[in-house]
């Protein structure tokens, strides 16, 4: 049964890989109606109808945005609909009224009426989610090179010595080429020849996820290079690092308020360490660590070959910080000097930039 309000509604979706869970709630949090429909193109446009019978929806809750609740979250915005994103139900209700599909969605809505949930979900149709998806298939074909590479050797080290004779000396590279030219037995028997032909499937393997990691690394410096070539050109900067910081940052612009919120989501915003006559700042260990990570490399670029940077940096020692210290300094200063270009390129044409 669907109720209806003369004030503002709020709607919470609760996502799951088959179904998602529509809820409908007033500006008192009383229930107005719910539904439940398939996680498919019919079922998100039956969504985007049930919570159309209510013309003042003000927010929507969605749960799990960048997975389950990716391509919903979508159909919402295009109907020109506020999505907050939920990251998990409240503990305080789960312990006192159980766990289902209805009362998760419910109280999705519950958080976005209360303001509990307030985040703007990340966009999942622009430059960033292009970036995302090469990035992350780019560093699972790192971890997996990397793993090959200590199979290959700890191989080699428990194989015969004839083996290991042959191929003692070589770097890296040339091992893997040598072996994956290498001729072992086709059928082997014997330990050492399958030990060989393991060796060359090894080899090979590296070969075709070394080929996959230059092809991405192609498409994300390509991508980067037309649509922030500012950020390419910032001194300490490369692909890995501005791509990560886009990705933090999101294709929407609204997630980004002010320049101290994305130094906060880089975890790059000073925290108190104080303690008595000690007055002092520590690292922040919040926040996006991969976006944290991706400022500390640019730190450490300039500390080496940046002369400013490296003035910087004595000055302060004579001064008395400590070296994560003026780590920390130098990343707030990094989070601050790349926040108005990453803010160029996410930043709709033609929108003013908030204050």
């Amino acid at each position: 049964m669907v109720k209806h309000s003369a004030g503002p509604v709020y709607a919470g979706i609760d996502t799951h890989a088959e179904t998602h869970h529509v809820a409908v709630i007033d500006s008192n949090g009383r229930p107005l109606g719910d539904i439940r429909v398939a996680a498919t193109a019919a079922g998100y446009r039956e969504a985007v109808r049930f919570i159309g019978r209510w013309p003042q929806v003000a927010k929507v809750g969605v749960e799990c945005t960048g997975s389950y609740g990716a391509q919903v979250t979508r159909e919402l915005r295009a109907q020109g609909w506020a999505v907050i994103e939920v990251n998990r139900p409240n503990r305080f209700d789960r312990r006192a009224r159980g766990k289902t599909d209805v009362l998760d969605a419910y109280s999705a809505a519950e958080a976005v009426l209360s303001g509990r949930a307030d985040a703007a979900p990340k966009g999942a149709d622009g430059l960033v989610e292009a970036l995302r998806v090469l990035r992350t298939t780019r560093s699972s074909a790192l971890r997996e090179r990397t793993a090959t590479m200590n199979q290959i050797t700890a191989m080699l080290i428990a194989g015969p010595e004839p083996l290991r004779a042959r191929y003692r000396g070589l770097s890296s590279k040339r091992l893997v080429a040598a072996l994956a030219t290498s001729r072992p037995s086709k059928t082997p028997t014997t330990a050492a020849e399958s030990t060989a032909y393991a060796l060359r499937v090894l080899a090979r393997r590296h070969q075709l996820l070394s080929e996959q990691i230059n092809d991405l690394t192609r498409h994300v410096t390509r991508l980067l290079d037309d649509h922030a070539a500012k950020l390419m050109a910032v001194f300490g900067a490369g692909p890995d690092t501005v791509s990560q910081l886009l990705i933090t940052a999101g294709d929407n612009p609204e997630r980004l308020r002010s320049e101290r919120h994305f130094a906060a989501l880089a975890g790059a915003c000073p925290i108190p360490a104080s303690s008595g006559k000690t007055n002092r700042h520590r690292l922040n260990r919040g926040g996006d660590r991969q976006a944290n990570a991706a400022l500390y490399h640019v730190v450490i670029v300039r500390m080496r070959y940046d002369p400013a940077t490296r003035e910087y940096v004595a000055r302060r020692t004579v001064d008395g910080k400590s070296k994560n210290e003026i780590i920390r300094c130098l990343k707030r200063y990094i989070a601050r000097e790349l926040y108005p270009l990453i803010r160029d390129v996410i930043q709709p044409p033609g929108t003013a930039h908030a204050a």
